[in-house]
């Protein structure tokens, strides 16, 4: 059985990602000197739905998933809904993380990022047919990488802090737009929750493993961003194409844009290996309650999900073509909030109508039978949401339309199981 410290780290390690690496200069071009603040506020917005997600993993501790949360609340389209934004937010990122990739790959070879990026793709789609228990050891060496480059750009670049203001250029606008953009470096952390079988006294360690591997991440996180702007200022960060490296070579000389790269492209890569299995699972959790054909059910050798891995290799190759990163984060960033909301939305709904159902861990804070937190939860996430662009949004909505559209077309499929009552 997994203890605290075992769970806090996969939570760590799941959140930590290539985020970092690509969106620090365009959310310092929106938050100025207080870029660090705006991971700070998105920390915050994960923090106040964590709580709701820590209240449903403890009342359905087999389900782990989003679409399996909220069909205990609400009718089978809303549910399928909430799966299918998960799962295209997931694949919709792996293409943004893939471009991300080659963005980096360029500073070894000449070639265009959009081949660059189908090419990542590929290689890690073919890693995660292999099995992830076969593939662990990436992830985890890919992991500790990505890691340990943030530590050291934290502690060389801290000699530097005050050297430029780090509220230079900010505002409260500024600081809200940069969180909506880099809230996509913290996408993730739900996944701690579907450790919980796994996990010794589920109900003590998960909540507290999912504020710890949040806290840990946040802190990193800022710590990075803060040297990042003391070192170069937020004018030239906002401007560098590849911001670590940028950092590195200002604070102690040489070239750092090659060792930068190569912690870059292991993060990008690892990140995309994630993201296709994790969407595959999700397409594969749904057709197996029946929300989806079944034939996207069928596993091969080391139960993967093969017919659900060639449709998220294929969405994701197609998102590649529209070569904008910053766009396809934000979409990622908009199906998410939507998920947020839905969760939120659950545990208010299930405290009226399934009272008596055993929580575990119950989010504190009423009034008059309303959770506070939850609300406050959609609150925050909507003022944020609200901070995206425009084609973001649309690009988002656009997909989840979709698919919905081909939910009906399909006739409709309730799931199996227990469904909203």
């Amino acid at each position: 059985m997994l203890g605290l410290g075992h769970v806090t780290a996969s939570g760590v390690a799941v959140i930590i990602g290539a985020g970092i690496y690509v969106l620090l200069g365009p959310a310092a071009a929106d938050a100025g000197g207080l870029v660090w603040l705006s991971f700070v506020v998105a920390a915050g917005l994960c923090a106040l739905t964590a709580f709701s997600y820590m209240e449903l993993s403890s009342m359905y501790p087999k389900a782990g998933s989003e679409h399996e949360f909220t069909r205990h609340a609400f009718p089978p389209v809303v549910s399928f809904s909430a799966g299918w934004a998960m799962t295209t937010g997931l694949i919709v990122a792996s293409a943004s993380v893939a471009l991300g990739f080659a963005r980096y790959m360029g500073e070894f070879v000449d070639v265009n990022e959009r081949t660059m990026a189908w090419g990542i793709v590929l290689v890690m789609a073919l890693v995660s047919a292999a099995g992830m228990e076969r593939a662990a050891w990436v992830v985890v060496a890919m992991g500790s990488v990505e890691i340990g480059s943030l530590v050291v750009v934290t502690i060389v670049g801290l000699p530097d802090i005050g050297r430029h203001s780090l509220v230079e250029g900010g505002s409260v606008s500024g600081v809200a737009a940069a969180a909506g953009l880099i809230f996509f470096a913290f996408i993730g952390f739900d996944e701690v929750i579907t450790l919980a079988e796994e996990t010794h006294q589920p109900a003590r360690n998960i909540p507290r493993a999912l504020l710890l591997s949040l806290g840990i991440s946040t802190v990193l996180y800022v710590a990075v961003a803060a040297v990042s702007v003391g070192v170069l200022g937020s004018d030239e960060l906002a401007r560098a194409e590849r911001p670590l490296a940028s950092v590195m070579e200002a604070a102690v000389g040489g070239n750092w844009r090659g060792p930068m790269a190569v912690a870059a492209l292991l993060s990008t890569g690892s990140t995309v290996l994630l993201l296709l299995t994790a969407s595959a699972r999700m397409i594969y959790g749904m057709a197996s309650t029946g929300a989806l054909p079944s034939s996207f059910a069928l596993v091969v050798a080391r139960r993967v999900p093969a017919r659900a891995l060639v449709v998220v290799v294929a969405l994701a190759s197609a998102l590649v073509l529209l070569e904008d990163f910053s766009l396809l984060a934000a979409a990622t960033d908009a199906l998410v909030y939507f998920i947020f909301v839905l969760v939120n939305l659950t545990v208010i709904v299930l405290r009226f109508r399934r009272p008596d159902h055993p929580r575990p861990y119950r989010v504190r804070g009423t009034v008059r039978g309303v959770a506070v937190v939850p609300v406050l939860g959609i609150i925050v996430t909507l003022a944020v949401a609200l901070r995206l662009d425009a084609d973001a949004g649309v690009l988002a909505l656009v997909l989840l339309a979709a698919g919905v559209l081909s939910w009906f077309l399909l006739g409709g499929n309730h799931p199996r199981g227990a469904g909203a009552r």
